[in-house]
């Protein structure tokens, strides 16, 4: 199992500049602990998470690292133009000298995103899809024709092209549709920290159903702190867990508002959001509760990466944290 760092570049303090820098620091001490991976996530329109521009956050950190690779969690195809996706992936692959993993998604619950960019919710995955059939094509194949639903072209060829000859793919789903798609193309899943233990269970079942040599090719995200106690940890992630299960409750209150027949109820065996979940399923506490946490999720999940998002407002606490995984946590899993 690799380790990677799961950055949602947190507006903590009110001070954008701030955020970004502090997220640099815990990625350049992630990269000296030797952690494998460090993953970006894209929002949009939020005072918390200072990440829309992704890409271009991940083009600074490629000019500030050397070893750690450096993945999309993710980009939200919906909102993109496919085209201009597929540039600036080729072009980030060469300014981290290959080191680039590319992880996709549909966007939700987060219905502002949908409205503004002007993608209605039951489109999203469809057109994410296709993005990503397009996007594929574009990267490694030249004079590309293209007529899909939502997107088309015409004897293309996007330069420059990517350094590696087949940038690793992942996709953020828990669709039917979703995981067949990525099990037929051999591209790896993604399950965020609020994914319940049953729900990422199913999941990886119907894929390696379809594509059983896969079974490396999970990275899971969780929210992340080890202390010297429990009680410790738990105080000092507490804050972090209660902002986003407020955040993240609202957010799902608009959705199922608009789309009440359609949308997952959000449940303790699907996707949770109660502050007492998020603590259950997150690996929050001292150090022999966090080794067996990640066991447990090793044990039912075999997961390719663990993706720790620190959960302190500190940013000292936050770096500490992840030494005392290094030195404690780590080689006991």
């Amino acid at each position: 199992m690799k380790t990677g760092l799961f950055c949602n570049y947190d507006n903590h303090h009110q001070d954008a500049r701030r955020a970004i820098f502090e997220q640099v620091t815990l990625v350049k001490q992630a990269e000296t602990l030797g952690f494998e991976e460090a993953w970006v996530s894209e929002h949009h329109f939020s005072e918390s998470n200072l990440s829309p521009a992704m890409l271009l956050l991940m083009a600074h950190l490629a000019g500030l690292t050397s070893t750690i690779q450096l993945g999309t969690a993710a980009v939200l195809l919906p909102f993109h133009n496919p085209i201009r996706v597929a540039e600036d992936i080729a072009t980030l692959d060469n300014l981290c000298n290959g080191r680039l993993l590319f992880g996709v998604a549909k966007g939700g619950p987060f219905p502002d995103q949908n409205k503004h960019f002007a993608t209605p919710m039951g489109e999203s995955r469809a057109k994410m899809l296709e993005a990503i059939a397009l996007i594929q094509k574009l990267l490694y194949e030249t004079d590309v024709s293209f007529n899909g639903q939502y997107y088309q072209c015409d004897r293309l060829t996007i330069y420059p092209k990517p350094l590696q000859k087949s940038i690793p793919v992942y996709v953020a789903t828990g669709d039917g549709e979703g995981i067949e798609f990525a099990a037929k193309h051999g591209f790896g899943l993604m399950g965020g920290p609020p994914f319940s233990l049953e729900r990422l269970k199913n999941t990886v079942t119907k894929y390696r159903a379809l594509n059983p040599s896969g079974v490396d090719k999970l990275v899971l995200a969780r929210f992340f702190f080890a202390a010297r106690t429990y009680d410790e940890a738990v105080s000092q992630a507490m804050p972090f867990i209660r902002k986003f299960s407020l955040k993240m409750k609202a957010n799902s209150a608009q959705v199922m508002q608009k789309s009440p027949h359609k949308q997952q109820p959000f449940d303790r065996t699907n996707i949770c959001f109660d502050e007492d979940y998020l603590i259950e399923n997150s690996i929050i506490g001292d150090v022999v509760t966090c080794r067996d946490k990640i066991k447990k999720f090793q044990d039912e999940l075999n997961i390719g990466t663990l993706a720790l998002k620190p959960s302190s407002l500190d940013v000292q606490k936050n770096l500490d944290s992840l030494t005392r995984y290094n030195q404690e946590v780590r080689n006991y899993v």
